[in-house]
């Protein structure tokens, strides 16, 4: 029998930086430096491929002895992008898992970066242990989601671009972090914002735990105290770890 890999690499693509990692897989945290590059203006496919060869090369990552994780943050459906969010429309229809193992010469395993921010909170974070369905969100440039039922991922929700009624905007653009930025919004103002999104999310899916992540969640104590909802909410573990650790963890399986 093989012996259990006990490290993995774990990249988490965004559209402002791209970070990385070796992550053990026991304790779910990081074991090497965290890189950060840039993510290249525009964000084409191989100027992002170039970053994250650059954001191998540092951590001394050169053959394929140790699993990657790579997030992106689009819909993926068997190594495929389906939408492109804070990065170039070629990501769109576009068969990205086959373009970084060809490009980086080795096999990677290619998922949504809310999606595995998701399954590093159930592993080894704030859902760990949690039975029933944990709605994880990331508050960022945007609102990512992850759904997770007993454990088991349902990927690709995109929660964040639930519609308003009688709004041309959607969540994200009216409750994401960068809208409180982006309007001068207080956190009392924001979070009247949030209350109608996490209402809205409690109406349709009845979840038993929320987990908040992105940055914003070292603020958590800004702004948590002042929702009112039904469901446990509490901030993530790993913050702007998450992809990088959900991302190795699900390259390991």
């Amino acid at each position: 029998m093989a012996a259990k890999t006990t490290r993995a690499v774990g990249v988490d693509i965004g559209g402002t930086g791209i970070k990385g990692g070796i992550v053990d897989l026991d304790k779910g945290t990081l074991i090497s430096d965290r890189v950060k590059v840039a993510t290249p203006e525009g964000a084409k496919p191989q100027d992002v491929l170039t970053a994250v060869e650059e954001v191998l090369g540092t951590l001394g990552i050169s053959d394929d002895k140790i699993p990657l994780g790579v997030a992106f943050p689009a819909i993926v459906k068997n190594g495929r992008t389906l939408s492109a969010a804070n990065v170039s429309h070629d990501w769109i229809g576009f068969e990205a898992e086959k373009f970084f193992e060809d490009g980086l010469g080795r096999d990677i395993h290619f998922a949504n970066d809310a999606d595995v921010a998701g399954v590093a909170e159930v592993r080894y974070g704030a859902a760990q242990g949690r039975e029933g369905v944990t709605l994880l969100t990331t508050l960022g440039t945007g609102i990512g989601t992850a759904l997770i039922y007993n454990g088991v991922l349902i990927p690709n929700t995109e929660l964040g671009h639930l519609q308003r009624a009688g709004h041309k905007r959607d969540a994200e653009a009216y409750a994401a972090y960068s809208a409180m930025e982006r309007e001068n919004l207080d956190w009392e103002q924001w979070t009247k914002r949030l209350q109608w999104y996490y209402d809205y999310l409690e109406f349709l899916f009845s979840p038993d735990l929320f987990v908040v992540g992105g940055g914003v969640s070292k603020h958590s104590d800004e702004f948590l105290p002042l929702l009112s909802l039904k469901t446990p909410i509490v901030p993530a573990v790993h913050r702007n770890n998450a992809g990088i650790i959900g991302a190795a963890a699900l390259a390991a399986d």
